[in-house]
């Protein structure tokens, strides 16, 4: 673990079923899943497609009930969505008819714990954070979809969150804009030391961000190994050029085409 002091998320046995319409029969998309994120640790989350990375995320939110084993955050177990967690999807799923700084404050208007000037002076600093002075009185189809995530973090960050849940947010972004959203991160994440669980298919990107990569199983996910990153920060982007990053990167991606190739020999044996 990371330099980090006591855990923060504690996940023991995490089982998470889906039933499907259809057929009614139950899916089981993660299996006992164990792990612990330490207080300011940033973890990333890898995986074969479809390993139940991003279902276990929204359990973490609160989204999923579990079917079997614990979350608990701080010594309390999570039983559905809290304000001491936010999630940042790969879409931005701004509302159109709100300026930047009417989304960024329409997260703490739903929760009601603060409102106007201190709503409002709270979510003008961290639209300065991302990097978005300026740009309060713009609507999000003015903006490009770079700028439409930051928009889509400062909601996350006003909350004020204990832990910051991110799914692929830059999934969706040019390989350009997304090395350059990696290192505003990093940035705003120095600054914040919000605890953070990153899910990504991108090896690379979460070498870059992480203190620790968390590799999940093929299909039931369970955590089949965690890779501490042993990378000084402050970290820009050259970094990933190196011979120990790219040892990590082979390291990560030797592991997930194991669990590949086992999903495949399981799928043609059945067959």
């Amino acid at each position: 673990m990371a330099d980090t002091v006591g855990v923060k998320l504690e996940a023991r046995g995490v089982t998470v079923h889906y039933r499907r319409r259809r057929s009614e029969d139950h899916f089981l998309a993660v299996d006992r899943a164990d792990l612990e994120v330490g207080e300011g640790e940033f973890v990333c989350i890898v995986g074969p497609s479809g390993c139940g990375k991003t279902t276990f995320l929204n359990a973490v939110d609160g989204l999923l009930p579990l079917t079997g084993g614990s979350l608990v955050l701080d010594g309390r177990a999570i039983t559905g969505p809290g304000p001491d967690r936010a999630l940042v999807f790969q879409q931005p799923s701004l509302l159109p008819w709100r300026t930047v700084l009417g989304n960024v404050i329409y997260g703490v208007e739903l929760r009601g714990a603060i409102t106007g000037a201190e709503a409002r002076e709270r979510a003008q600093r961290h639209i300065e954070l991302v990097g978005l002075k300026g740009f309060e009185d713009s609507f999000p189809s003015e903006l490009s979809g770079g700028m439409q995530q930051r928009v889509n973090l400062a909601r996350a960050l006003t909350t004020d969150p204990e832990v910051l849940l991110l799914d692929e947010p830059f999934g969706a972004l040019d390989a350009q804009t997304r090395e350059t959203m990696q290192l505003e991160l990093l940035r705003i994440w120095n600054q914040t030391r919000k605890t953070a669980i990153f899910i990504t298919h991108d090896i690379v990107e979460a070498v870059y961000l992480a203190d620790r990569v968390i590799v999940f199983t093929a299909r039931p996910g369970r955590v089949k190994m965690s890779v501490p990153i042993g990378l000084p920060r402050p970290r820009d982007l050259r970094i990933k050029r190196e011979p120990r990053f790219l040892e990590y990167e082979l390291k990560i991606w030797e592991s997930i085409r194991e669990e590949v190739m086992r999903s495949n020999d399981m799928e043609e044996r059945v067959a």
